[in-house]
């Protein structure tokens, strides 16, 4: 009799657990989303998630900012924190699928020591000029540095940027020589762009929007299959006379690896749903994104492709973190 009892309370145990890792996971403190930039569309979409994905999952949700050594810093911080979901970040391809091949040596191994959640979304790059420069055209953009010899300059919002690289595609298609100016963030890049410090650079449309339409900046080119419906005037890269010159950036939510799948597929089920809602896709897309927000697997092939893309473009171009 007693070994039935015992057999009876472990078969209740056991459907007790069988409930219990059924239930969706659930947060038990604040959770931490990590920007490893300041001032860009990094941060615009962390900010735009942040106030749901708090009411989803019933916990404070903290954006913080740590920037620095083209976002090795803060997916670092990311990568060496406990898999629990509780910290997460805001990657972009410099860090995720860039600096693996761009520096020399790796605090982390962005395959194994992340895990992804979802691509939020992608967006192709404005070729961008201060207003004074006369350049209406990448050609008169090419030849005017040619002409200036090393004389021109250009922005990224970080080293190992898409903003990097796509401007050292530019030089070593065209065989020019335009100086890098890295800055952390594209707040700063921008007020020395618009300034006249630095003439030229590769920017997501989201950052640059407003001084387009000010006047301060123009653009003369982009780096998409196909021209913005912002800009229909303006031609792509390749019908420049660049065969293939396409640049993609894109954000994406990603976790420390070894986070659980069944915390995985929460946090993936919560931020597809806010970024693919009506109010929070309308503002991304003004920001001229296209919206992605696809499964954990989906991310995962994205990051394998971009690291081999952006793998061929920084060996042949030469690119380096210096």
């Amino acid at each position: 009799m007693n070994r039935i009892k015992k057999l009876a309370s472990l078969l209740g145990l056991a459907v007790l657990a069988g409930a219990s890792t059924a239930a969706p996971w659930a947060p038990t403190k604040p959770v931490r989303i990590i920007v490893p930039i300041t001032g860009s569309t990094n941060d615009t979409v962390a900010r735009l998630v942040q106030p749901k994905l708090q009411e989803a999952l019933g916990q404070p949700v903290i954006v913080e900012n740590r920037p620095g050594a083209g976002g090795n810093i803060g997916a670092d911080y990311v990568a060496k924190s406990p898999p629990d979901g509780h910290t997460l970040l805001v990657g972009y391809n410099g860090p995720i699928a860039i600096n693996a091949t761009l520096f020399r040596k790796m605090p982390f191994d962005p395959r194994k020591d992340l895990a992804p959640i979802t691509l939020a979304v992608t967006s192709p790059q404005y070729l961008v000029v201060n207003a004074d420069l006369p350049a209406k055209t990448p050609a008169e953009f090419v030849a005017l540095a040619k002409a200036r010899k090393g004389g021109l300059s250009y922005a990224s919002v970080a080293v190992g940027s898409a903003s990097h690289l796509t401007m050292e595609m530019l030089k070593s298609a065209a065989q020019v020589d335009i100086t890098h100016v890295p800055y952390k963030g594209a707040g700063p890049a921008l007020v020395d762009l618009v300034a006249g410090n630095v003439q030229s650079a590769f920017l997501v449309p989201g950052n640059v929007q407003q001084f387009v339409k000010d006047a301060r900046l123009r653009v003369i080119a982009t780096t998409g299959e196909k021209r913005f419906a912002n800009v229909p005037e303006v031609p792509t890269m390749v019908e420049s006379g660049y065969p293939d010159f396409v640049a993609t950036s894109w954000v994406g939510f990603l976790a420390p690896g070894g986070t659980p799948r069944p915390v995985i597929d929460r946090l993936n089920a919560e931020i597809v749903k806010i970024v693919r809602s009506p109010e929070i896709s309308a503002k991304l897309r003004e920001l001229e994104f296209d919206v992605v927000a696809g499964s954990p697997e989906d991310f995962s092939r994205w990051i394998d492709k971009e690291t081999d893309r952006w793998g061929r473009v920084i060996k042949s171009t030469g690119a380096t973190v210096d």
